[in-house]
């Protein structure tokens, strides 16, 4: 019981007469991972405006975009948040037993990103079809395998090794992992896993090595998951069971965005599809940073959900709130400069920045409403909110994030 360490109020002193909720050491660590998070984001932008070419000329995969990077988010963001809520419970220790805490987690996140990557390609292959246009045949179900799961593996054992330094970081460091899991996991997913999709694309369109490593892959994941469900460990199932069909309906969500996307392709400029990784990658972090506080207070006792937030938990959407602004601000900046180094037109910054901050003040009020609600229904249906909130979050945000972003685009007339 001596372990148990309640560090989340932190209420030594607020910041701008106490309107933030938390420490000024709650928002430094947000704001400075939100900021990494935006700069690792050019990255994803350059490699999505550098493949533009590629991309046109296989119908389909632009709306696949948004859920392969968002998907990365929606596995490590909940392990980090996971891990932070045994950290605070004092239960969390280095033990790679396959049934400790760790061990399981691991096993876990294993089989959620595979099992993921494997329906969203349905899905989306689906969806290619029912949304073909003219003649022209989109990608086939063979391509999407390859470029979604292998190009998942690639880009998991990544964001794995980081989440994993960033919780070692948190302990040594005593940092509240809340505060920085979700935009941290969220830059690596951005920085690695459009990468990593171009990558596997060198096997799309093979013909017959397309169709066998696509049936390799399935037949593995499927095997994983049979032995999850025959002899994997407890802890792992439930995590799983509970994280695996939000992930779905993350993905379908996310392939929604990557329709609006697609059908507003014309009106994103080189400098905006630069922005869109982190404008969608920022909106989904706030959110998530929202959500692991919030999860994280409901296991320590400290939030209990009502229909009407609690002072506790509306302090820690005006923290989420007050976090917005200057983040897609900075974003535009990064925008703005990358293009200037790229010799690529722009609209110009302020007008960028106008695009930038309308879409994603939008977005994050929505988000407000969507973590907290959807971490109540969480709890209600006795589920742990550590496996669902980010996920939850993030869905809706790529969606709202999307049309929030096409929207302002419109609104400000930018091409």
């Amino acid at each position: 019981m001596g372990r148990v360490r309640l560090t989340v109020p932190r209420l030594r002193w607020r910041p701008l007469g106490g309107i933030l909720g938390p420490a000024k050491g709650d928002a430094g660590q947000s704001l400075a991972a939100l900021t990494f998070s935006a700069v690792t984001s050019v990255v994803a932008g350059l490699t999505l405006a550098s493949q533009e070419d590629q991309i046109a000329m296989l119908p389909g995969l632009l709306l696949f975009i948004p859920p392969a990077i968002g998907l990365r988010g929606n596995v490590f963001g909940p392990l980090g948040s996971r891990l932070s809520t045994n950290i605070q419970m004092g239960t969390f220790s280095w033990t790679w037993k396959l049934d400790s805490v760790l061990g399981q987690n691991l096993v876990a996140v294993l089989v959620n990103s595979l099992a993921a990557s494997l329906g969203i390609s349905l899905l989306a292959e689906l969806l290619a079809l029912f949304l073909r246009n003219g003649t022209v045949p989109p990608i086939g179900f063979s391509d999407f395998v390859v470029a979604g799961v292998l190009g998942g593996i690639l880009a998991s054992v990544v964001v794995l090794g980081f989440t994993l330094a960033l919780t070692f970081a948190a302990v040594r460091l005593d940092l509240d992992l809340d505060n920085v899991v979700a935009p941290m996991v969220t830059a690596a997913g951005d920085l690695i896993t459009l990468p990593a999709l171009v990558l596997s694309l060198v096997l799309v369109r093979r013909g017959a090595l397309t169709n066998i490593t696509a049936a390799v892959l399935s037949i593995g994941t499927l095997l994983l998951m049979l032995w999850l469900v025959r002899a994997g460990p407890t802890g792992a199932r439930r995590i799983v069971g509970e994280s695996l069909p939000v992930l779905m309906i993350a993905g379908a969500l996310s392939l929604i965005a990557g329709v609006a996307i697609e059908a507003s392709d014309e009106r994103l400029s080189w400098v905006l599809l630069v922005l869109l990784p982190g404008y969608l990658g920022t909106a989904g972090a706030l959110g998530g940073i929202l959500a692991n506080r919030l999860s994280t207070k409901v296991h320590l006792g400290i939030v209990q959900f009502s229909p009407i937030p609690s002072a506790e938990a509306r302090s820690d959407m005006a923290f989420t709130a007050a976090l917005a602004a200057p983040i897609f601000a900075f974003l535009a900046i990064v925008a703005q400069l990358t293009a200037n180094v790229a010799g690529q037109e722009t609209p110009g910054l302020l007008m960028l920045m106008a695009v930038a901050l309308t879409g994603g003040l939008a977005a994050t009020v929505f988000v407000l409403a969507i973590a907290y609600y959807g971490t109540l229904a969480t709890v209600r249906f006795g589920l742990d909110p550590d496996n669902t909130g980010i996920p939850l979050v993030t869905a809706a945000l790529d969606v709202v994030g999307a049309l929030s972003l096409v929207v302002a685009v419109v609104v400000w007339r930018v091409a």
